[in-house]
């Protein structure tokens, strides 16, 4: 029977998803990825080139969601309310990713990638559709403060529950967090 290479390197994705977003990279285990994987860590390096490779293809794989699902159409404020909202639904669909951009944001070197530069530039994209009087600079700006308002509800759940603010509660968070982001944009 011939080995189904896609299959364990999809299985050893989902579970690297599971563990760096649990642990970080430096937390993070081979043994426990290959054991819930169900194969040998030695398949690792010929798939990924190590433990660094496994956790960029598993971030970038998990930005395929993000990708896809949260994007910016239409005009006016309203739409970059939306883009927020369908950015928390994402999240709750994969609640891995924004705890592994957490993750990369505290153990990784500060060099952007080519891939994530050019997703990040079709949402300044977006917003300049959306918001025509911004300049590129301030499209820049307001998207990182929407991706640090709606990640920060999934990356720092201490100050959530000190808040008292539920994030099981999707419908009132995602509410908030679009009526927020409207706002930001309308000031912005």
């Amino acid at each position: 029977m011939a080995w189904d290479t896609e299959k364990t390197r999809r299985a050893l994705l989902a579970a690297a998803v599971v563990e760096f977003s649990a642990h970080g990279f430096a937390g993070a285990r081979i043994d426990r990825i290959s054991t819930e994987a169900g194969v040998n860590k030695e398949r690792i390096y010929p798939y990924f080139g190590g433990k660094a490779g496994l956790f960029r293809a598993a971030l970038l794989d998990s930005l395929g969601d993000w990708v896809h699902e949260a994007r910016i159409e239409g005009r006016g404020a309203e739409a970059i309310g939306r883009f927020a909202g369908e950015l928390v639904d994402c999240y709750v669909a994969a609640p891995h990713l924004p705890r592994l951009l957490a993750w990369e944001g505290l153990e990784a070197p500060l060099v952007p990638d080519d891939e994530r530069v050019a997703i990040c530039a079709d949402r300044i994209d977006g917003i300049l559709s959306a918001l025509p009087d911004l300049d590129r600079e301030r499209a820049a700006r307001l998207l990182l403060s929407i991706l640090v308002l709606v990640n920060g509800s999934w990356t720092l759940p201490q100050l959530a529950a000190a808040t008292g603010v539920a994030r099981a509660d999707h419908a009132a968070l995602r509410a908030s967090l679009v009526r927020q982001a409207t706002a930001l944009a309308e000031a912005t």
